[in-house]
């Protein structure tokens, strides 16, 4: 039987599939891991992990016969994917099945950035309805111009969602797409002429602090960045410094640089929406993104093709054996 090595947790209904059709190792069960790695890692043919955890290259190349990498996640910075496909391993990852989730938080952040909903609970469950009177005016969701840093299927769905709201949209991306929005090859230019900016770009080396201090200050002292795609894609000391001191409006941020660390500056804005990384966690699009893992490991290891593999690795199959 082969052998799969599972990094991070993993609910007790999957690993019971897998242990079905694997011989299970658990990384968090392991006591001495490199041990195990010099001792055991030439066994390994398959890795389960997610994108948050990912999985290192130092610890690739002890894996002298690992043939899949199978993450739980749509994005896979934390995974060398190149590094792997060089070395004819496969790669997989969960995307379309979160789609329609992550697309429902960043709704979310992008009408609580608007309407204030969290200041305004705050506002009456601590007494200041009575004391006070009213609370403060905000400001409508309607009739924005929108800018989309992305237009995957998760930023097409996104910008779907958003119609109800009447935006104008623009997006920049490599290249245009086949899609009814305007697109801007300069994303400086495109941040100029938007209200909100919503970052929805994989995350990476070629998109590490793509969101820097130039495009903060072009987005304007009533511009909204909305960031749902990694930490990494904004330059989080840029973000803190321009809300700081008025250059940029607001912010509403599900993803962080270093997380689960946030800034205490952050945290301390009222200008500032926040949440702990939950763009897809709800339990039907966990469960479908856990169901996706284990099928494309199955599916390698029965028949040596994957349903979803991430771009690098899209001409690998006919090559494993």
């Amino acid at each position: 039987m082969s052998e799969i090595l599972i990094m991070g947790n993993m609910p007790d209904k999957d690993l019971s599939i897998l242990k079905a059709e694997f011989t299970v190792h658990r990384a968090i069960e392991i006591s001495n891991f490199e041990k195990f790695l010099v001792e055991q890692g030439d066994k390994i043919s398959a890795v389960a992990t997610t994108g948050f955890v990912g999985l290192h290259n130092n610890i690739i190349e002890k894996l002298e016969n690992l043939k899949i990498i199978s993450s739980n996640g749509v994005g896979y910075d934390s995974i060398d994917a190149t590094f792997c496909a060089d070395r004819g391993i496969i790669v997989t990852h969960t995307p379309d099945v979160l789609n329609a989730e992550v697309a429902n938080t960043t709704i979310m952040l992008f009408l609580n950035s608007f309407r204030e909903f969290s200041f305004n609970e705050a506002y009456l469950k601590s007494g200041r309805w009575k004391l006070e009177g009213m609370a403060p005016y905000s400001r409508s969701p309607d009739n924005r111009i929108v800018g989309m840093l992305g237009m995957g299927r998760i930023g097409q769905e996104i910008a779907s969602r958003l119609s109800m709201f009447n935006p104008k949209i623009l997006y920049h991306s490599r290249s245009p797409k086949d899609v009814p929005y305007t697109y801007y090859k300069d994303l400086k230019t495109m941040a100029r002429d938007c209200e909100v900016l919503i970052c929805i770009t994989p995350g990476g080396i070629k998109t590490n602090k793509l969101v820097n201090e130039e495009i903060l200050t072009a987005l304007g002292p009533t511009g909204t960045l909305i960031n749902i795609a990694r930490g990494s894609v904004v330059d989080q000391t840029a973000l803190i410094k321009t809300l700081e001191d008025g250059r940029l409006g607001y912010a509403a941020l599900d993803v962080f640089e270093s997380e689960p660390n946030v800034p205490d500056e952050l945290i301390h804005m009222s200008n500032v929406t926040l949440l702990p990384h939950v763009g897809s966690a709800t339990f039907e699009t966990r469960a479908a993104m856990g169901e996706l893992t284990l099928n494309n490991l199955i599916e390698f290891k029965r028949n040596g093709k994957v349903l979803t593999p991430v771009p690098e690795c899209l001409n690998l199959e006919k090559n494993i054996t």
